[in-house]
């Protein structure tokens, strides 16, 4: 076998439909676009999505997602985060001084993630249930 004599198998390439071409063609008159309406006609048709004037679906489920306006004005703040200052009492501008939280943040919460082994002495701070525990358990206080 030569590549010359090479050709796809029988009924792998099929012939396009000559639309428009006579009844003959099988695909005369209307050429397949049915009688009058939008769909019939030359440049008639509608944006993606359009259902008639119906709803469209899109508009119809709810919206999905949420951006919390609180996020910008929060930060968390991890145990092993905490022996990083070198101040004697860690508060709010003890942080913003050691870059550990944005400039912008209005409250901080301390959880438990990591370890400590520095006795700290935290003001102004929320703190969670564990990470109080494993600070008290280090020698540290909470006001």
């Amino acid at each position: 076998m030569r590549l010359n004599e090479m050709s796809p198998g029988k009924g792998a390439k099929k012939t396009g439909k000559r639309r428009g071409r006579g009844h003959s063609a099988g695909q005369g008159k209307t050429c397949g676009r049915g009688q009058k309406g939008q769909h019939a006609r030359s440049g008639g048709y509608h944006k993606v999505g359009f259902e008639g004037g119906q709803m469209p679906l899109q508009r119809r489920l709810p919206k999905v997602g949420f951006n919390s306006r609180m996020a910008k004005n929060t930060a968390e703040l991890r145990l092993h985060e905490l022996e990083l200052p070198t101040d004697d009492i860690i508060d709010m501008d003890c942080l913003k001084k050691a870059h550990l939280v944005p400039a912008g943040v209005l409250k901080v919460k301390v959880i438990k993630s990591g370890e400590i082994t520095k006795a700290v002495k935290i003001k102004g701070l929320a703190v969670t249930k564990g990470a109080r525990a494993a600070i008290e358990a280090a020698g540290g206080s909470i006001e």
